[in-house]
């Protein structure tokens, strides 16, 4: 390892990267440059051949990948079958995978309208998928590990419109907790945490409503007068799975410009 490629040796898995303009391709950039290995997932047919040939383009076109469904066991244990079919060791996670159903009241309108089976299937999609793969890639962290979500400020303060996706952000946040302290007391411990990210202008963020509004909120009263960017987000991560945050587990690190701190 170098100061200069942090995380030079180390083997990653990135799971969620849609496109470009993703956080999960931010940070898997990052964590590239810095010297690891990455493996990566897609998740059904729909995305297969768009996600294959972004990541054979940007990672290499001998870099692994496979499909997974978070919603499926089956599909879980086969992913992480794959992955012990190219490595005998994992340093560190990335999840970056969430859904709300277009559903009254889910991502716009009136929170108390959220269909039950939205409610569920958010849930589970967004926030239990953490606790599946957590411990799915335990046994291959021998060495110990890192593994990092992604989260937002709507889980501790209402964003109108973000509604269901919020109450998966606080179920995500506490499931890191948890698993940090499930994690933490092994000889060589796991480490959970969450990104706690600004307003990004990717795909998935325009489809919550009045987003162009909250962006504009955000560089009206952040302190440093902007939100992040990918690379910051990148840099974060590449951090948090660096030897650097050995004694950082079960934090949400906020990376959005300060607008944590505002009251008013």
């Amino acid at each position: 390892m170098s100061l200069a490629k942090p995380l030079e040796g180390k083997v990653g898995i990135v799971t969620g990267v849609a496109n470009k303009r993703s956080i999960a391709f931010g940070i898997a950039k990052a964590w590239h440059e810095a010297g690891a290995k990455l493996i990566f997932n897609y998740q059904g047919d729909r995305l297969k051949d768009s996600v294959i040939k972004l990541v054979r383009e940007n990672f290499g076109e001998d870099t692994p990948i496979c499909d997974l469904d978070v919603g499926c066991d089956e599909s879980i244990s086969n992913f992480f079958n794959f992955v012990q079919q190219h490595t005998n060791r994992v340093d560190m996670l990335l999840h970056a995978i969430a859904f709300a159903p277009k559903m009254p009241g889910t991502l716009d309108g009136h929170f108390s309208d959220i269909p039950r089976e939205a409610f569920n299937t958010s849930l589970q999609i967004s926030a239990y998928s953490l606790i599946a793969l957590a411990r799915g890639v335990a046994p291959l962290m021998t060495e110990g590990g890192s593994i990092t979500a992604l989260s937002y400020y709507a889980s501790k303060k209402v964003v109108p419109n973000y509604n269901l996706m919020a109450i998966s952000k606080a179920a995500l946040e506490t499931s890191s907790m948890y698993l940090a302290h499930d994690f933490g007391g092994r000889e060589k411990p796991i480490r959970v945490n969450c990104i706690s990210a600004g307003p990004v202008q990717t795909l998935a963020a325009r489809g919550v409503g009045g987003f162009s509004t909250m962006f504009k909120i955000y560089e009206e009263r952040c302190p440093i007068g902007r939100s992040c960017s990918l690379a910051e987000l990148g840099a974060t991560a590449t951090f948090l799975a660096s030897d650097g945050a050995a004694s950082i587990t079960g934090q949400v690190l906020y990376v959005d410009g300060g607008y944590e701190i505002m009251g008013m």
